[in-house]
Order: structure tokens, then C-alpha cells, then sequence
């Protein structure tokens, strides 16, 4: 057996510093030359990132917002069973949707959710629907059409 060939030993101790050239961490212990590292009692703050601006100063005071996120108006299938205006067999677009009160705005988009129940059938034409939602409409013998 060598010495090169031994395993390694799990609770060998930590490398004494400051015991010679020969120990590979003699004269400046490995501070390197000058500055406030070298001396005693220096610290760092947290997030020092060496003179750069650090990340906490970079990113925006009060969160982000993606000027390419899109904004939907939600209609859930539930609110469309039980209300008493939408009847069997009505085709909803965006203005009737509007002028049912369930969205706001016609002009900006309509995605359609689906929480709740559906056993009208219904032909609805929004911008976005669900999977889960086009499928309980399709189940109900109605039709989804998307315009996206």
C-alpha cells in the first residue's frame, strides 16, 4: 500500500494556516496581499458582489410586470348554468356576454373556465377556452369557437 492509494479519511482535520512555506498555506495564510481581506476583523456585507451593483439593488423595487402578459376577462361555465338569462341553445358572443353582464369590456379578451356545471347547450365564441371547459360544452351537445 502507498500513500496515494489510502482512503480518504472523513474526519481528517481542517488545514492549519500559517505554518510555513512548505504547508501550502504559510506567510499571508492564503488572504493574498494587502487590502481589507488580509487584515483582521474584515467582513463583507451580504450580496457583496465586488464593487458591482449587487442583485437586491438591480431588480425593481416592487415587483415585475411583463409588458407582454395578457389580460382575460374569466367566464366560468358554473355562472352561465345558473343564470336565468342565457337559455338552451343560444349562441353567446362577446357583446351578448356583455350585455349579460358577464364581462365588462367587449374589446378586450374573453378566456372561458371550467368551474362549475354545464348541461345547456350553448354555442360560445371567446378569444381562450380551457380543455376542460371546451370539453364539458362539447359534452352538453354545445360548441366552443375560439378566435385565437
Amino acid at each position: 500500500m502507498f500513500l496515494h492509494e489510502l482512503p480518504k479519511s472523513h474526519n481528517a482535520k481542517r488545514k492549519r494556516v500559517g505554518r510555513g512555506p512548505g504547508s501550502g498555506k504559510g506567510k499571508t495564510c492564503g488572504r493574498g496581499h494587502k487590502g481589507a481581506g488580509a487584515r483582521a476583523g474584515s467582513k463583507t456585507k451580504r450580496g457583496f458582489e465586488g464593487g458591482q451593483t449587487p442583485l437586491n439593488r438591480r431588480l425593481p423595487k416592487f415587483g415585475f410586470t411583463s409588458r407582454n402578459r395578457e389580460v382575460f376577462q374569466l367566464v366560468n361555465l358554473g355562472r352561465l348554468e345558473k343564470s336565468d338569462k342565457v337559455g338552451t341553445g343560444v349562441t353567446l358572443t362577446k357583446t351578448e356576454l356583455c350585455e349579460l353582464g358577464f364581462i365588462r369590456n367587449e374589446k378586450r379578451k374573453v378566456k372561458l373556465l371550467a368551474k362549475g356545471e354545464l348541461t345547456k347547450k350553448l354555442k360560445i365564441t371567446v378569444d381562450v377556452a380551457s380543455t376542460q371547459a371546451v370539453a364539458l360544452v362539447q359534452q352538453a351537445g354545445g360548441e366552443v369557437v375560439t378566435t385565437k
